[in-house]
């Protein structure tokens, strides 16, 4: 039987202001193959923007069980499940935690594969996390942005 992939992906997440148009950007690897991807939203978060990055790249996946190894400069996605904060959050039922539509979304994706996180420092010139850095600026940037319906629920939960 064939091993499981194994992918590597490079996410950077981008807002225009915080709230403001946002956008994400993705490459990823594997054997030969290399996929970009990336898309703006009108009104959203850095941090929702990161954390859409991996989400997007690992629901693109198609083969379950990938060893995928993930590049952020993100400390709040690295950190949230290397350090182990999110399954807390998520015992919690997510009380007080802000994304919790990403989060829970981010879980189904992520269970899905064997995922390890590694921390990069942003703008260090690491080629494929500047690529994604562009990608997800020229998104937010973009003519077709799209609604980040999570975070507009979010506005109206808190007002």
């Amino acid at each position: 039987m064939a091993h499981p992939p194994s992918i590597t992906i490079y996410t950077d997440g981008s807002a225009l202001g915080n709230p403001g148009p946002g956008g994400y950007g993705i490459v990823m690897m594997s054997g030969k193959h290399r996929k970009e991807m990336s898309q703006g939203y009108r009104l959203t978060t850095n941090n929702r923007m990161e954390l859409l990055a991996v989400i997007v790249a690992l629901e693109s996946l198609k083969i379950p069980g990938s060893r995928v190894t993930i590049y952020t400069d993100s400390r709040y996605v690295a950190d949230a499940v290397e350090k182990k904060w999110l399954f807390g959050w998520e015992r919690n039922g997510f009380k007080k935690k802000k994304n919790p539509d990403l989060w829970q979304r981010f879980l189904l994706a992520y269970r899905k594969h064997n995922v390890t996180f590694v921390w990069v420092k942003g703008h260090s010139n690491i080629p494929e996390n500047d690529i994604c850095d562009r990608l997800a600026v020229a998104a937010a940037n973009s003519p077709n942005l799209l609604v980040d319906q999570g975070y507009k629920a979010d506005l109206n939960s808190e007002s």
